[in-house]
């Protein structure tokens, strides 16, 4: 887990994952900005006190401005996790292949390409569950902020499980059959929801939250090729042609 953490610090650096990483973190706030504007739209001229029978308190576009952007970045701090993960899976194949092709040479060879439309799938599929997770959680963030740090301390676990799981899931997609994916799954979920705390308390940090869905990204593919080839099953090996240089068998069985 540290050695992948490590290799996939270092992989910032690369050009070409530089370069996705912008791209998804442009994307991701191009979406809290239009959530925003969304939220000021739908707020401008609505009258909260009229539903509760206090009169009228009608919201001018001040208000709603203000409004939207105290929920949208409460949207960020509750959603962002989600958000990202969805952006990013769509740029799993460009991202795995930057990694692969620099230290896995024989996973590059034997990948099987995700695409855009199965990556997005991938992203819905993980964001559903990290929301899940945190809206089970919310009533627990709200009873924790007495404490002060409570609500991170539980962000952290809740979606440190949740992304840890997800990241791998998607590393692991481009590689072998369900059964031999599966096996590698529960073979390192301890190392999976390490790496998924370490990133989710990486959330946490404001500038460094941009990084930190790329990073997880990457560190799962650094966990997945270094383990995976030493878990697989027969039947990933029909993926995976190595030249062998045994001479051929006698005719004879001599």
């Amino acid at each position: 887990m540290v050695r992948a953490i490590a290799l996939a610090f270092m992989d910032l650096g690369q050009g070409r994952i530089l370069g996705i990483m912008l791209s998804a973190m442009a994307i991701s706030i191009v979406v809290f900005i239009l959530m925003a504007g969304a939220l000021i739209w739908l707020m401008t001229g609505a009258d909260p006190c009229a539903l509760g029978g206090l009169g009228s308190c009608r919201v001018g576009i001040g208000g709603s401005t203000i409004g939207a952007i105290a929920l949208t970045l409460l949207a960020a701090w509750f959603l962002f996790p989600a958000v990202a993960l969805t952006v990013i899976a769509t740029f799993t194949d460009q991202i795995a292949a930057a990694v692969e092709q620099l230290h896995y040479p024989q996973g590059a060879q034997s990948a099987q390409q995700i695409g855009v439309g199965r990556g997005m799938l991938l992203g819905l599929k993980s964001a559903g569950r990290l929301f899940l997770f945190n809206l089970v959680a919310l009533p627990f963030y709200l009873l924790l902020l007495v404490t002060g740090v409570g609500p991170f301390i539980l962000f952290v676990i809740v979606n440190g499980f949740a992304f840890g799981r997800d990241v791998a899931e998607i590393a692991a997609a481009r590689h072998g059959d369900r059964s031999s994916r599966r096996t590698w799954l529960k073979s390192t979920r301890g190392q999976q929801h390490a790496i998924g705390i370490l990133i989710s308390a990486l959330l946490l940090v404001p500038f460094v939250n941009l990084l930190a869905p790329v990073l997880g990204t990457a560190a799962g593919i650094h966990l997945f090729n270094g383990s995976f080839w030493s878990t697989r099953t027969p039947a990933h090996d029909r993926y995976v042609h190595r030249p062998t240089n045994r001479p051929p068998e006698s005719s004879t069985g001599l």
